[in-house]
């Protein structure tokens, strides 16, 4: 039968490719689904401001009437812009072992982009880096983490058999936390705290934390720019504030660690206790009780997910990070943690790779980005 690719149009398209995933992995070991709450605002035109900045295109595919596939295409001009450059970006693309299908839904985006003056494709990525990113390509055996793709292992094989190449890898490492710090941790931080010019902040109530949100993230434009951190563009006060709604119901006060020079905030990291088998058993669904489903499994569970981090440059080197970490393997003992999850590290931060593994982690997850020319 004869394959069709449209876009999206209608309400009910838009159901369909947002509830799509499930249907592609049932059954697929590891997989878990999306909270389907985020992803109606995500694909929403009306309700993600990034559609104001971005040429968007969504696709089904249809093989005698049954939807098959999906792929989202997305211009981020804002992004391009600032990066003088001319990306297209493939992203949420989803459908079972077919080679036909899948390439037909890469090569839909990719014959969209061209006319809109698109000279290179990467993907999957989506409008930013607060997004999922990259498939995996190592660590099947591992379920699924927040805001991470969980791909068929095909996938990366069929891409490549397109002229896809890579563009950037992330590695992800799995920290035990240890019973007792590390003498070199515990020198550093004794070091820095004797200087007496750091304050670190630390928290139990949302409510405290809420304060202190909008300078992290002031700081997370200023040094993720300076840093040149790879599909990054700065954020505005209402992506902020996007982002503020869509964590901070499930954000755990006790994982998020400040530390500030004077009045100045020069540092952060953010953790969140891993809530993925309580999304599994919501089926992504928070409403109308899926939510305390979620609430359980993360207040149980034994990991803890790496989410974001920052210090100010001129600031780095001094042992912060280590202030920090510090603090944050307290937390986590104390909470009866065993593993920290680090998310994604570029390949290229050989500095903090480094401190990974000197901390006794072990690479068990790969990602990787790729790109085409057009």
């Amino acid at each position: 039968m004869s394959l069709d690719i449209r876009e999206v149009r209608t309400k009910k398209d838009l159901v369909t490719f947002i509830y799509l995933p499930e249907k592609i992995h049932a059954g697929h070991r590891n997989w878990v689904h999306p909270i389907y709450m985020d992803d109606k605002k995500y694909f929403t035109r009306k309700r993600n401001k990034a559609f104001d900045y971005c040429d968007v295109v969504l696709l089904l595919a249809r093989r005698g009437g049954e939807v098959v596939g999906r792929v989202m295409g997305i211009i981020n001009k804002r992004f391009n812009a600032y990066r003088k450059e001319d990306i297209a970006r493939f992203a949420y693309l989803e459908c079972g072992e077919d080679k036909e299908l899948f390439q037909a839904l890469v090569r839909a985006v990719e014959d969209w982009a061209r006319p809109k003056g698109a000279t290179r494709i990467i993907g999957p990525y989506g409008f930013s880096d607060q997004d999922p990113e990259g498939w995996i390509i190592e660590g099947f055996d591992n379920r699924a983490t927040i805001a991470t793709y969980y791909n068929f292992e095909w996938m990366p094989r069929y891409i490549e058999e397109m002229g896809y190449t890579t563009d950037i890898n992330y590695y992800v490492y799995k920290i035990p936390v240890p019973k007792e710090l590390p003498e070199f941790y515990v020198k550093i931080h004794d070091r820095i705290q004797r200087k007496g010019s750091y304050t670190l902040l630390e928290f139990k109530k949302r409510k405290d934390l809420k304060l202190w949100i909008h300078p992290l993230f002031e700081l997370m434009n200023e040094t993720y720019v300076n840093s040149n951190i790879y599909g990054y563009a700065p954020l505005d006060h209402k992506e902020m504030d996007d982002l503020v709604k869509r964590y901070m119901p499930v954000v755990d006060p006790r994982f998020v660690k400040i530390v500030k020079k004077g009045d100045e905030v020069v540092s952060f990291v953010i953790a969140m206790p891993d809530m993925m088998e309580g999304i599994l058993k919501a089926r992504g669904r928070l409403l109308p009780f899926g939510f305390l489903k979620v609430l359980r499994a993360a207040k149980k569970t034994k990991q803890l997910d790496l989410l974001l981090g920052a210090v100010k440059e001129g600031y780095r080197g001094v042992g912060l990070d280590v202030m920090m970490g510090v603090a944050m393997l307290r937390s986590a003992s104390e909470a009866r943690m065993e593993i920290l999850d680090t998310h994604h590290e570029m390949e290229s931060n050989v500095k903090v790779r480094g401190e990974m593994e000197r901390m006794g982690g072990v690479l068990y997850k790969k990602f990787r980005v790729y790109t085409k020319a057009l």
